[in-house]
């Protein structure tokens, strides 16, 4: 696709840096910076790509406006695949944008947000599982979250779909080619082929849905709910974690009467920490709404801390908060180690086998066990980051599943030994439903609703 208007946007954060950059790309790319550009004894239009040239911008009048570097890379070798133009002026919100009114000026188009990347997308340089993976590497948290958007950037899950649409088409190919000349093609050597290719399809999709969890953990954070009665320290371990007053701290009961959710990075993962009310028996209507709220978030979540006061007897609600963890992923935090104990791990194995730690939000003893075990739990446990193809969103992992669902049911036709002209009903219906990830199949509703979740300037 060939885009003839040109369009500008500043490609860098709005917070004041060092070095910021305008970036412009279009069919007259160059022409709108030339005029803006002032250069010694040259023009831009003049050099060749991928070259910097050291000049000064300027008004219409001729009065410098800033010192820049330019970097110009001429199509189809950028990465919109069109003539692009980045501009390198001092940071600051004004002069940035003082000098994208200069080249609005010239005749580009403000860009919208991820247009640059929808350019790059339509123009046939990155797919649409890269170009989601793209916003995915700018919002990463964690090491873990960067080097899977960074290998799907490279082309991880395009890659798998594209060999897995290669088998599915080249079998269709080959059946209807033997529906149409029976005399010369004999489908009937073709069916343990046949058999084996789809069975081998269906392993790597059912794969890749399973990592859809891992993916999702990775991209997301481990979606960590802090739990217990009232006034156990659950504030007060949101704070200690996230090094700041967050939650409010009293010694009232009920303080906390609805859900407090923060990140919080433990090393090379990510936590997304969700701060829940009280749970015990209470009238208060109020007080009853954020008590469901807690009851669901422990429900739902990948990982539970629950807090048990080590300072005061054990109670009937302690109880049945241990007796409800059983079917979850959780961790038992006695806290409070710092004043007189009166609870120990002792008496709470008796009500739960879950890993019990000795914990103190006030002085920190225990955060460093609690930071290992979560660690051992979900990265060297449950999840391990190698080369396996991680899927991270909803809609590529539905796609997925659809053409699953298809190719199941061309094993059931063939265990049915139902007619071939069945196979390739189905198999068309997978491989256009793994067209879905990367993009061959999408209408542009989904594409705009894709690239309006970007920032400004990608």
């Amino acid at each position: 696709m060939f885009f003839h208007d040109t369009v500008a946007a500043i490609a860098t954060s709005s917070i004041s840096g060092g070095v910021s950059i305008i970036r412009i790309s279009g069919e007259k790319a160059v022409e709108c910076a030339e005029q803006i550009l002032s250069f010694s004894h040259k023009k831009l239009s003049d050099c060749k790509s991928h070259t910097v040239h050291y000049g000064y911008v300027v008004d219409k009048t001729g009065n410098k406006v800033d010192e820049v570097l330019v970097l110009l890379m001429r199509a189809p070798n950028s990465y919109t695949r069109e003539d692009v133009v980045e501009i390198q002026c001092h940071g600051g919100i004004f002069i940035c944008r003082e000098i994208l009114d200069l080249i609005l000026s010239t005749g580009a188009h403000m860009a919208e947000p991820g247009e640059f990347t929808k350019r790059a997308f339509l123009n046939g340089r990155i797919d649409l599982s890269q170009a989601e993976a793209v916003m995915d590497l700018i919002e990463s948290k964690s090491r873990y979250a960067r080097e899977s958007s960074f290998s799907q950037l490279n082309g991880s899950i395009k890659y798998k779909i594209v060999e897995i649409r290669d088998t599915i088409i080249n079998d269709v190919a080959f059946i209807e080619a033997a529906l149409d000349d029976p005399e010369h093609i004999d489908i009937q050597d073709f069916s343990a082929q046949l058999e084996k290719d789809v069975e081998h399809c269906i392993n790597d999709l059912k794969q890749m849905m399973d990592n859809y969890e891992n993916g999702r953990l990775i991209k997301e954070g481990v979606r960590t709910v802090i739990a217990g009665r009232p006034n156990v320290g659950k504030s007060s371990l949101l704070n200690a974690m996230l090094g700041m007053e967050r939650a409010i701290v009293t010694d009232i009961p009920g303080t906390t009467r609805d859900t407090l959710e923060e990140d919080v990075r433990l090393g090379d993962i990510l936590l997304h920490i969700i701060d829940t009310a009280g749970i015990h028996d209470t009238e208060d209507p109020v007080e009853k709404i954020g008590i469901e709220k807690a009851r669901t978030n422990m429900l739902q979540a990948d990982l539970c801390l629950l807090l048990i006061d080590g300072s005061s007897e054990l109670t009937e609600e302690d109880i049945q908060l241990l007796n409800q963890i059983s079917q979850s992923n959780a961790i038992v935090l006695l806290n409070k180690n710092d004043l007189n104990v009166k609870v120990t791990a002792q008496q709470l194995m008796k009500y739960t086998d879950k890993k019990i730690l000795s914990f103190s939000t006030k002085t920190g003893s225990g955060r460093r066990e609690l930071e290992e075990y979560v660690k051992e739990q979900f990265y060297m446990g449950h999840i391990s980051f190698n080369d396996e193809v991680y899927i991270t969103n909803e809609r590529q992992k539905q796609a997925i599943a659809d053409s699953y669902k298809s190719l199941l049911h061309v094993k059931e036709s063939m265990e049915l030994q139902l007619g071939e002209d069945f196979y390739t009903i189905d198999m068309m219906s997978a491989y256009e439903s793994l067209g879905a990830v990367i993009g061959e199949s999408v209408d542009d509703d989904l594409v705009d609703t894709i690239f309006r979740k970007f920032c400004m300037g990608k």
